[in-house]
């Protein structure tokens, strides 16, 4: 698969976007807060595991990221990035969740991830990016809608 850097580049940021809220702590698990912070952990555990299906599952069936990602573009760019990488691995420097008080169904969260890859021990590449995500509350379950990254 031929691979340049404008493609590399865009599916490091989509990994960044997609664990930008891993680093936040749980509180208690009926919380919807500590559930939205649940989700983004589960989230980050699914990409560095380099699982498609968890991943998947945990987009929302109207998934859209910046550049016209959908769910079906989501799958094709992680299937080349895991067939890229054997280690990915998803630092939060800083992040900020918030369940929205008028619209206890809609989360958001905001942070600056550092996303690293490697075939080996030592990372290849190493990307910053500002993330900003949009969770709603879909039948108790927290499901990534939208994604934008700098």
């Amino acid at each position: 698969m031929l691979s340049t850097p404008a493609v590399r580049a865009r599916r490091r940021a989509v990994l960044a976007m997609l664990v930008a809220s891993a680093a936040l702590a749980a509180c208690g698990k009926d919380d919807p807060q500590a559930k939205l912070e649940a989700a983004a952990r589960a989230l980050q555990a699914a990409i560095e595991a380099r699982d498609i299906g968890d991943v998947m599952d945990l987009l929302d069936e109207h998934f859209q990221g910046s550049g016209n990602l959908d769910r079906d573009g989501t799958r094709r760019m992680l299937t080349a990035t895991f067939l890229r990488f054997q280690n990915i691995k998803l630092i939060a420097m800083s992040s900020q969740a918030r369940v929205d008080p008028q619209t206890p169904t809609l989360g958001r969260v905001e942070a600056q991830v550092l996303v690293t890859g490697a075939q080996g021990l030592i990372p290849e590449r190493a990307e910053p990016y500002t993330v900003r995500m949009e969770w709603r509350l879909v039948g108790g379950d927290w499901k990534l809608a939208d994604l934008r990254w700098d």
